[in-house]
């Protein structure tokens, strides 16, 4: 995106792949509105924002939600960049840009997950998500709970919350 020109979520992703997101990052993430740890260290604030969060800053509600729009645009852009396959499939690219917000778009962009969708095992490709419930050298509940979320949304069903 170039300098000064401002994309919505929903002109990135669709309307039904935007409101997905808006509603299952915040859910996943959490939304701490200061700049605190997460559980391996990296400095986070709001809703997943690692970019520019300060630790012990405190943020708005508006800023948080201008922050996750940004940040949800940034990560979908890189998603539609390395798997061009998933533009109008709403579930699979809401599934893929939770993901790549979660671990990164380049370790996204190597994953077998996207060579996988890339070569159109959809199937096979959602079936990645259970294999990412580690961080910091230890599987985590949260994102136990997370990948199979987003794998039923991969799926085209929506869990219910627990």
């Amino acid at each position: 995106m170039r300098a000064g020109s401002k994309r919505t979520l929903q002109a990135t992703v669709g309307a039904g792949a935007a409101a997905l997101l808006l509603t299952a990052v915040p859910k996943f993430e959490g939304v701490i509105l200061r700049g605190y740890k997460d559980p391996i260290g990296i400095v986070t604030a709001c809703a997943g924002h690692t970019k520019t969060a300060v630790l012990g800053r405190p943020y708005s509600p508006a800023e948080c939600t201008a922050l996750l729009d940004a940040d949800l645009v940034e990560h979908a852009d890189g998603v539609l960049a390395c798997t061009p396959g998933l533009k109008g499939q709403t579930y699979r690219l809401a599934a893929a840009t939770s993901f790549a917000f979660n671990v990164g778009v380049a370790a996204y962009c190597r994953s077998t997950m996207a060579r996988k969708f890339n070569a159109g095992d959809y199937a096979g490709a959602c079936a990645e998500f259970s294999r990412w419930t580690y961080a910091g050298g230890r599987e985590l509940p949260g994102l136990v709970k997370r990948r199979a979320a987003e794998r039923a949304m991969c799926d085209g069903r929506l869990e219910q919350s627990s």
